[in-house]
């Protein structure tokens, strides 16, 4: 497995707008999956945030994880955020999903950010196992989510 900055594989642009809207429309109501795609523009640029690093195997895309500024509107106060973190059905349990977060993480931590926030509406456990930590527990856009943090400073 290799994880790469989007920056250097532009081709799974299309791809990954598409999984990231079939997986959380539901939570951004009325956006569309063409605002997604013209929003992912922004992650091809020499910034951290917003960023996003993808998995593959063997050449095929498996998964992805993000850097951005804000993802909740909710929490301005909260920034900057993880997020898109998904991995294709086929390639889940393999430890691609622990990967992207640990890569993101590590990249936030090397560029001095001391806090790194994430909402999940059911993966607490899987980033608690991280070294994540429950902020809150509340609902967004209708939707019970879970409201984490990670400090990246030892």
């Amino acid at each position: 497995m290799d994880i790469r900055n989007l920056t250097d594989v532009p081709l799974h642009l299309e791809r990954l707008a598409q999984w990231h809207h079939n997986e959380w429309s539901y939570l951004n109501p009325g956006r569309t999956l063409a605002m997604r795609k013209e929003r992912m523009q922004d992650y091809f640029s020499e910034a951290l945030i917003p960023s996003t690093w993808v998995a593959e195997s063997e050449g095929q895309l498996a998964g992805s994880a993000a850097i951005v500024a804000s993802d909740m509107d909710t929490h301005p106060e909260y920034t900057p955020w993880l997020a898109s973190v998904f991995v294709s059905p086929e390639f889940r349990e393999q430890g691609i999903g622990a990967a992207l977060v640990k890569q993101v993480m590590e990249e936030a931590r090397k560029n001095g950010i001391a806090t790194l926030y994430l909402y999940t509406p059911d993966k607490a456990g899987f980033y608690q196992k991280l070294g994540w930590q429950v902020l809150s527990e509340e609902h967004y856009h209708d939707h019970p989510v879970t409201i984490m943090s990670c400090p990246l400073t030892d």
